[in-house]
């Protein structure tokens, strides 16, 4: 992981409020890859009965974390947006674990980034929730 690819998608988790509120940390990043943990916080339960973590934080988290590695692209020159964001839930997170999410981004067209990115909790082997989603991509000067 270089330097600029650390501060670029540094810079990108803290600018956006939602990320700090959630307690986000850029754990990982490389060329295209990126990796991001939410700790277990009560403010974020969204079944008081299971006091499991709502599925929206869950979502944030994995946006993120996708955006992050479409930012750490070396071919990328500038922001990024969500074109579109698919989430498949497999099981909720066990209560009291921090929620970790992996992101690759393993296609750029001149303007589409592609995106596959998973969630887990300490059970590496049986994933939270797995995603696939579109992101907007420039490309930079002399990636042209």
């Amino acid at each position: 992981m270089t330097d600029r690819q650390m501060t670029i998608a540094r810079q990108f988790i803290e600018a956006i409020p939602h990320a700090r509120a959630l307690g986000m940390e850029l754990t990982a990043v490389g060329e295209g890859h990126a990796a991001i943990s939410m700790p277990y916080d009560e403010k974020l339960i969204g079944d008081p009965a299971t006091r499991v973590i709502h599925g929206g934080a869950v979502s944030a988290l994995m946006d993120t974390c996708a955006g992050a590695a479409v930012m750490s692209h070396p071919e990328n020159a500038g922001d990024t947006a969500t074109i579109d964001l698919r989430i498949d839930y497999m099981r909720a997170a066990v209560p009291g674990q921090t929620i970790r999410a992996r992101a690759d981004c393993y296609h750029v067209t001149r303007t589409v980034a592609f995106v596959r990115a998973v969630a887990m909790d300490d059970d590496d082997d049986n994933p939270v929730a797995a995603a696939t989603g579109a992101f907007t991509f420039s490309r930079t000067e002399a990636a042209t």
